[in-house]
């Protein structure tokens, strides 16, 4: 859920990881248009074994002291995606605020909450995300860093709903095309931290049938009551777990444009659901931002991009692909 950008590095939360700056182009060309979807290849059978998934390191971003972030989004009308019916069990409320801990509440975000796996730079990597509705049925959304990072897309990308310790009780299902915002895939402009990923039908049926699917809401605005969701898998964690925070966001005061959260998720669960309107007892909320980063100076709380309109045009090319 982390991300540290200076006009040169990134650093890894996950390990000492240095990115170099984006070269510059041949002065006087005009550069080529950076491609904001990778079709992705049938991750083989049988690659992400129950070992394989627990042994995934978490792929996240710690910003630090200078920062430096581009402009924040621009006003539009609120644009809302009701969320898809799906089959759960009525719980009783948790606790509100929440700074981090076991999801135990059940409902409908048990199914649509998941981890995702992918090669990163020749290492299995992990993340988490979200089924949301979509017109093909098949949409996740997560954070952009978990499509893309340092200027190449992940391979081996799939997504497992309701991920118990090594265990998929829902499946794996396989990307056939990621996708990210226009900035993130240009500059990865942390602003605008956003990735989907359409997945392949399942034993014949798609995502959304399977795990039923979340709202959306674009355009919202800031300072509203808030709950996360994420597997988080550094100390202390494990990732064999969905951990949640709750609480009143805020808008970020110091570098970004972002969603704030107070919360101490850690590596793993960069690109889970944040909800307003969360009804605690279905399980069900209008999703507006994903975990995103965290600042290295600011321990014990999360932030998550702003769903404007750049976030709604990589969602509609996602979910009509």
């Amino acid at each position: 859920m982390r991300s540290h950008r200076t006009a040169a590095s990134v650093l890894l939360a996950a390990g000492a990881l240095l990115a170099g700056a984006l070269s510059a182009g041949q002065a006087g060309a005009v550069p080529a248009p950076t491609p904001t979807s990778f079709r992705q290849q049938p991750t083989a059978a049988g690659f992400w074994t129950p070992e394989r998934m627990r042994a995934a390191t978490p792929l996240d971003l710690v910003a630090a002291p200078g920062t430096r972030l581009r402009a924040g989004t621009s006003a539009a009308a609120p644009v809302t995606v009701a969320p898809t019916a799906v089959s759960r069990t009525a719980t009783s409320p948790t606790a509100f605020p929440q700074a981090g801990g076991p999801w135990t509440g059940g409902g409908a975000v048990v199914k649509t909450s998941g981890r995702i796996f992918f090669t990163f730079q020749g290492r299995t990597a992990s993340c988490s995300g979200d089924s949301v509705t979509s017109q093909n049925g098949s949409t996740v959304i997560t954070a952009g860093h978990c499509v893309k990072y340092q200027g190449a897309w992940h391979t081996n990308w799939i997504f497992v709903p309701a991920y118990d310790n090594g265990s998929a009780p829902y499946g794996q299902w396989s990307a056939t095309a990621t996708f990210a915002t226009d900035q993130w895939a240009a500059s990865e402009d942390i602003n605008y931290d956003v990735g989907l990923a359409v997945v392949a039908p399942l034993n014949g049926q798609k995502l959304g049938s399977v795990v039923g699917a979340q709202g959306l809401q674009f355009n919202g605005g800031y300072n509203k009551p808030m709950y996360s969701f994420g597997f988080p898998a550094a100390s202390p964690y494990d990732g064999t777990k969905l951990i949640y925070c709750s609480g009143n966001s805020s808008k970020d005061f110091l570098f970004s444009k972002d969603h704030g959260l107070g919360c101490n998720m850690t590596g793993g669960s960069s690109g889970g659901p944040w909800f307003t309107s969360f009804n605690e007892s279905a399980g069900t909320g209008l999703q507006v931002s994903v975990n995103s980063f965290g600042y290295s100076f600011l321990p014990n709380r999360m932030f998550g991009p702003y769903f404007g309109p750049e976030a709604l045009a990589a969602y509609n090319r996602a979910q009509t692909s």
